[in-house]
């Protein structure tokens, strides 16, 4: 047995065993009864300045492995969104960069693929309506040339300039018409990004609800669904219930997933979420219970990676990133655990170590032995224990699987 160490907010350290990878396998057909997409994040080169302020240095190589890892399960891909670090570490040129690069590779793998488009290249942080107008246009533009379907992005520049409902329904007109194919609309809410206050024209729910139904009314043939990422179910279940049959809804809500995409006799969410970069095996398996008409099997698989989510976003929510990035580290799929902007020391080792717990105790270890040696040894480096205190057999393993 591999003794897998934790860490609490009080320095002490419990054990507990190491649980076994679930053994799902990647699909042999499409997924059918439901459209995800995995908002995948970025890995920075691990020898490279990215440090708070510098600009991003990816690793190309280990970010589209990743998006490639996501798509053998079946997902498709949102990239150059939240999970990404727009605005949190990730440059306006290396966006651009992310977008054509993943759109290249996308289009390799048969990959579905969509991406943020914004308006945050601009420099100015008060722009006028019309710049922000053609700010979105030139990103949708970008997007659309690399063969990318889009994602329009909440704006900051636009809640800044707007003053009214009729500004927003003015501004998403005149960008939407632009759109060459239907686009997605996301509407963030204030525990991803405080900025957004007011979207839509309104803090009240209902109303902006209002505003955004109407928008999508309007250009339907331009909008092909909605990503709600306002972590209420409530609020989602309402709007989604008054969408044209055109638009899909996509949760974005990584608190109450699995029963948004279950659904209801009204209707179900479709799924964009940056918690199944982290769980893309549970998510297919879960989804393809579904594809055979088994909604039990679908919760008894996806319902215990809720908690592992909920820590993952734990406020400040806008951190999440850090949590995503992790996982994605201890199960091997970049060679450190560093993000752009310096943001992986935005998360307490207790923190870390409480999505250790989580994720063992829901299977999301994909290797569950390399999962644990690295854990160790960032509990080393921390002074969490040295070698001669570790655990006789986390200690042995960490050396076997480093080595």
């Amino acid at each position: 047995m591999t003794a897998l160490t934790l860490l609490a907010v009080d320095g002490s350290t419990t054990a507990v065993e190491l649980a076994d990878a679930p053994g799902f396998t990647p699909p042999r057909q499409p997924l059918r009864s439901r459209v995800a997409y995995a908002a995948a994040h970025v890995v920075p080169k691990p020898y490279a300045d990215n440090t708070p302020g510098q600009p991003a240095e990816i690793d190309w190589d280990a970010t589209l492995a990743y998006r490639h890892h996501v798509y053998s399960w079946g997902l498709g891909v949102a990239d150059a969104m939240d999970t990404a670090q727009r605005n949190m570490g990730l440059d306006p040129a290396a966006t651009r960069e992310l977008i054509t690069r993943s759109a290249a590779e996308a289009a390799s793998a048969g990959g579905a693929l969509v991406v943020g488009v914004n308006t945050d290249h601009l420099e100015a942080e008060q722009v006028s309506l019309d710049e922000v107008i053609d700010a979105y246009k030139e990103q949708l533009h970008h997007a659309e040339d690399a063969g990318a379907g889009a994602v329009l992005m909440a704006s900051r520049h636009l809640a800044r300039a707007a003053q009214s409902a009729d500004d927003y329904r003015r501004v998403y007109r005149e960008v939407l018409a632009a759109a060459g194919a239907p686009v997605v609309l996301h509407w963030l809410g204030t525990a991803f990004d405080p900025s957004l206050e007011g979207y839509f024209g309104s803090t009240d729910t209902n109303a902006a609800s209002d505003t955004l139904v109407e928008i999508i009314e309007a250009s339907a043939d331009k909008v092909s669904g909605v990503k709600m990422s306002l972590l209420d179910a409530d609020a989602e279940i309402a709007v989604r219930r008054r969408l044209p049959e055109t638009a899909r809804m996509f949760t974005g809500d990584d608190f109450n997933y699995v029963g948004l995409i279950a659904g209801d006799d009204e209707g179900h969410s479709d799924a964009l979420l940056g918690a199944f970069a982290a769980i893309a095996p549970h998510a297919s398996a879960a989804i393809r219970a579904l594809d055979q008409g088994d909604p039990a099997e679908y919760r008894r698989i996806l319902q215990p990676t809720e908690a592992l989510s909920r820590q993952i976003f734990a406020a400040p929510t806008f951190y999440y990133k850090t949590g995503v990035a992790f996982l994605s580290w201890l199960n091997g799929h970049q060679a450190a655990f560093q993000m752009v902007g310096g943001l992986h020391a935005a998360r307490s080792l207790p923190h870390l170590s409480e999505i250790v717990r989580l994720a063992n105790a829901c299977g999301a270890f994909e290797r569950p032995e390399l999962a644990a040696a690295r854990w160790h040894s960032l509990l080393t480096l921390n002074g969490v224990f040295d070698a001669t205190d570790a655990p006789a057999e986390a200690a042995s393993e960490t050396a076997e699987v480093l080595a």
